[in-house]
């Protein structure tokens, strides 16, 4: 007999079985007593009492059965467990991922009033077919520890603080979200990726609790202006008490609250030089510091300085250098109405200037030198018609002050055919180079305006040459006094010519092999060369999570930066314990929080959701292949038969959509119990 010619035979006798016990009972309801007359024909039947849950509704069998149908139960079982019906029909919670099948395959009653119809064994209990799959330390806890006697297992509580909240250290302000931070391998084991905020940590921010900043019960309440947790740096005796506001990172960086990192010649029109370098802010911004304005002029912090009480003016610097107050390298008496000469170099300023209002000072000679006059201004007052300024008793029978070219320095201890090389005496060039085309090691590159750096005290050295009026301002540790002409300029006839870029003087220094460009300062500052600014995050590989505390050695194992792999495989490729099978792609799962921590979507970046028994197989098991160049994993077919050949017992008879009978829950179960399945001649079954 067919399988299906037995199911039909059973349910014939069943209903055979029940028209005799009601004909039973007809004929001998004249034989019974009254109340046995007062109960139905189930009531007669029952095997037994039912558990105490029950006991309200024993006298109502309809309540639980459906005559002369079976399958009907289940559904009036989920009428009233309403939950778990919810469950089966959404196919959530534990009854929901359970395979089809009554309810009474389970839970039989009838068995007496103290009778358990919910036994199960927790050892072997599958809690991954429930809504909170157990990871990590979750996985061996007692089953006591979350559920709590005397109420359901599916009532125990989903949130982490129901379980932790005397290890809530934060004591509710951070929220009820415990897993954006805490994982379930270690309670004290954090994973919050900071960086992903609207405020990344770098420097110190690294190492700060969390409290220090999050101490409100929102943590988006966190200040993320500097004021707002460095107050009390801005109001102590050394801050700016609110005066500068509280934009403190212009001048503040993350790895140390000092020294300050504002760059004050980049930033402003006002370079620090000399003694500026070292004074205060205070010292000059002394009000607020955008409200009241800072002028750049000397004598705007300098008034208390000015011995001359303003009768120079303003420009101080004309005279004064930043590097101190009272020396007066800069002033050149040359550029004023009285060049000095002579003897006047050595003369005190005061000598000729008897109080410091130095403008209106006479410039005749008999002003300073009347004591000196023996001819009892018989003469009259024109003394350097005669006299010069080597020596008052040194006579000069010819006064070239007189002419276009003024004789100064060592010109006046020249011969005159040395420059006058004729008779014609007025054809005689005045340009520098005329006489001095053999001392010129430029080849004539630089024009021929020699006094512009040389002048006529000495032909060497060039005192005069202001390298901060060229292109390139000698700074720090290019500042002249550390750093010779020769070091930058090799050539004297391509002194116009020689290259800005860095790598032009330190070629040698670049331990990059010019790799990196040929922009040096990017990194370098001219101040050391071994002291580095670089920003990764400005780079093709932001540092994130772990990455932010590896040493720059453990990737870059060479000064060649760029040869450094950007593929995780690069520097983790002992970690790949999958010997490159999914490919380079590691970040496809893996993070940079912990390498241990991954997650991949099957479902959403795979297209072919892991349920059932294929969500407890490992990746190897369908993925044997190589993954192709540039791909996670190799690309599979989601046919059932490519992967299940060997269990196809039908020999392909009803084609490769197995999964039109079979379910992943189990391969030998079978959706379509009341239909016949068997091939055709003409081909697989539908």
């Amino acid at each position: 007999m067919a399988p299906s010619e037995c199911r039909f035979a059973g349910r014939d006798a069943r209903r055979l079985l029940a028209y005799a016990a009601a004909t039973l009972l007809v004929l001998l309801a004249g034989l019974l007593p009254a109340p046995v007359l007062a109960q139905n024909i189930e009531s007669v039947l029952r095997p037994g009492d039912v558990i105490r849950g029950h006991a309200r509704w024993e006298e109502e069998c309809t309540q639980c059965h459906v005559r002369f149908d079976r399958n009907a139960q289940s559904e009036l079982c989920m009428g009233c467990h309403k939950d778990v019906g919810a469950d089966v029909r959404q196919r959530t919670g534990y009854h929901g991922r359970l395979k089809p099948q009554p309810c009474r395959s389970c839970h039989t009653d009838h068995k007496g009033r103290d009778a358990r119809i919910a036994e199960f064994d927790p050892q072997r209990f599958d809690h991954t077919q429930t809504d909170y799959a157990l990871r990590g330390r979750h996985a061996t806890a007692e089953c006591r520890k979350c559920h709590q006697p005397a109420r359901k297992y599916s009532q125990a509580p989903s949130d982490c603080l129901s379980c932790h909240r005397a290890d809530d250290t934060h004591k509710g302000r951070l929220g009820p979200a415990c897993a954006d931070c805490h994982t379930e391998q270690n309670w004290k084991q954090t994973r919050f990726d900071h960086s992903r905020t609207r405020f990344a940590l770098t420097g110190k921010h690294v190492d700060t609790k969390c409290e220090d900043c999050h101490n409100t019960s929102n943590p988006k309440d966190a200040p993320r202006e500097c004021v707002g947790c460095h107050k009390k740096d801005d109001d102590g005796t050394r801050g700016h008490r609110g005066r500068y506001g509280d934009k403190c990172d212009t001048c503040h960086g993350t790895k140390a609250w000092k020294p300050s990192i504002f760059d004050h010649d980049e930033r402003t029109k006002f370079s620090l030089r000399g003694r500026h370098r070292t004074a205060t802010c205070t010292a000059c911004h002394t009000g607020h510091l955008y409200r009241d304005k800072v002028g750049s002029a000397c004598i705007d912090c300098h008034r208390k300085d000015d011995k001359h009480e303003g009768a120079l003016g303003r420009e101080c610097q004309a005279c004064h250098g930043e590097q101190n107050w009272k020396d007066t390298p800069r002033f050149d008496h040359d550029r004023t109405r009285y060049p000095l000469l002579g003897k006047h170099r050595d003369a005190r300023c005061d000598a000729c200037h008897k109080d410091r209002r130095y403008q209106g000072t006479a410039t005749t000679c008999v002003a300073c030198h009347r004591a000196d006059d023996r001819h009892k201004p018989s003469l009259g007052d024109d003394c350097a018609a005669c006299h010069v300024e080597q020596g008052w008793k040194q006579m000069a029978r010819f006064d070239h002050q007189r002419t276009r070219f003024a004789l100064e320095g060592r010109h006046r201890d020249t011969r005159c055919e040395a420059c006058h090389k004729d008779a014609n005496y007025r054809a005689t060039p005045s340009d520098c180079n005329a006489c001095h085309r053999g001392d010129d090691k430029h080849a004539a590159t630089l024009g021929p305006r020699c006094a512009d750096c040389h002048d006529a005290r000495a032909w060497k050295p060039a005192p005069r040459f202001d390298h901060q009026r060229t292109k390139f301002p000698l700074r720090n540790a290019h500042a002249a006094r550390t750093v010779a002409c020769t070091a930058c300029h090799a050539d004297a006839k391509q002194m116009r010519s020689t290259p800005l870029e860095c790598n032009a003087c330190h070629a040698r220094d670049d331990k990059h092999a010019g790799q990196l460009g040929t922009r040096c300062d990017s990194c370098h500052t001219d101040v050391r060369w071994t002291d580095t600014r670089f920003d990764h995050a400005r780079a093709r590989f932001p540092l994130l999570g772990r990455h932010l505390a590896v040493r720059c050695s453990g990737c870059h194992t060479s000064p060649r930066y760029r040869d450094a792999s950007r593929e995780c495989v690069g520097c983790h490729q002992k970690e790949d314990k999958h010997a490159q099978r999914f490919g380079t792609l590691c970040e496809s799962c893996h993070n940079a929080r912990s390498w241990r921590l991954w997650s991949y979507d099957h479902a959403a970046r795979a297209r072919y959701a892991l349920d059932g028994a294929h969500a407890r197989i490992t990746c190897e098991a369908c993925h044997k292949e190589p993954a192709p160049r540039g791909r996670a994993a190799a690309e599979l077919s989601t046919l059932c038969g490519d992967c299940h050949q060997k269990d196809d017992r039908h020999q392909g008879a009803f084609g490769p959509q197995c999964d039109r009978c079979h379910g992943t829950g189990d391969w030998k179960t079978l959706r379509h119990r009341g239909t016949s399945l068997k091939p055709s001649a003409a081909g697989p079954a539908g």
